[in-house]
């Protein structure tokens, strides 16, 4: 008869390397499709390599992406979700599970950890809202059925002389860090430790940080979001958006 202690550390290896095959296959899931961009896009992959990405490619759960001073990029997900990132952004798909058949398995989770995006509601944010979680240092944004706009200024970034706001903000004249937010459709509700704000369409918020609550702006605080034009009219079929093949031209750093 086998030992408690053997049999013990053997249902503990067991245990680890289904959970190590389990991470494994959720990290390379495809969840969407590169499908417009204005210069460079990269994804940092899970296992730390790098990739750069053209139109057509794909991106998968547990990338994150990274853009250049100059480059807008229009990513849809394959609920047809659109996430349009701004320059200079750093983005994380941390999970994104959806199958048409079963709604019972959507999840959504994202890390907005610098810079800015819009987020443009798909399937998955109409029938399970509450799976959708856009996480950033400062606060947690959840939907209900929505289009908005969200900026993530660090602290430690200057801010340059084009940028002072509209409105007076915390911390000053200048653009104060922290989490901006702009509602363009629907309803967000942005969350964390300090409190929770709801924010309606043509609304504008701001936290400065984890441990004070978000409050309603007066007016836009001047937080640019122009993405060329060519981006409100993609070239590729706005149905099946993961099933393109990457492009010929990526490749990997190693």
């Amino acid at each position: 008869m086998m030992p408690l202690k053997k049999c013990t550390a053997i249902k503990a290896l067991l245990w680890l390397a289904l959970m190590c095959a389990g991470a494994h296959a959720w990290a390379g899931q495809v969840a969407g499709t590169v499908m417009q961009l204005s210069g460079p896009l990269m994804a940092k992959k899970a296992d730390g390599k790098v990739k750069i990405l053209a139109i057509k490619s794909e991106v998968e759960q547990g990338d994150t992406l990274l853009t250049e001073k100059e480059t807008y990029a229009l990513i849809k997900l394959i609920d047809n979700s659109e996430i349009t990132l701004k320059p200079n952004t750093s983005f994380v798909i941390e999970q994104f599970s959806y199958v048409a058949e079963q709604p019972d398995g959507d999840h959504a989770i994202f890390s907005l950890l610098k810079g800015g995006l819009r987020s443009v509601t798909g399937l998955l944010g109409k029938r399970n809202k509450e799976r959708f979680e856009m996480k950033t240092p400062a606060a947690t944004i959840g939907i209900r059925g929505t289009t908005f706009v969200a900026t993530y200024v660090p602290a430690s970034a200057p801010a340059p002389a084009s940028s002072v706001p509209t409105v007076p903000l915390p911390g000053g004249g200048t653009r104060a860090p922290g989490l901006y937010v702009q509602v363009l459709d629907g309803l967000i509700h942005v969350t964390n430790p300090g409190g929770t704000q709801n924010f309606a369409a043509g609304q504008f918020g701001f936290t400065p940080s984890f441990k004070q609550p978000p409050v309603i702006l007066p007016a836009n605080p001047g937080i640019p979001f122009t993405p060329p034009p060519a981006f409100s009219a993609s070239p590729l079929s706005s149905t099946g958006a993961a099933s393109g093949k990457p492009a010929a031209i990526d490749c990997v750093v190693r």
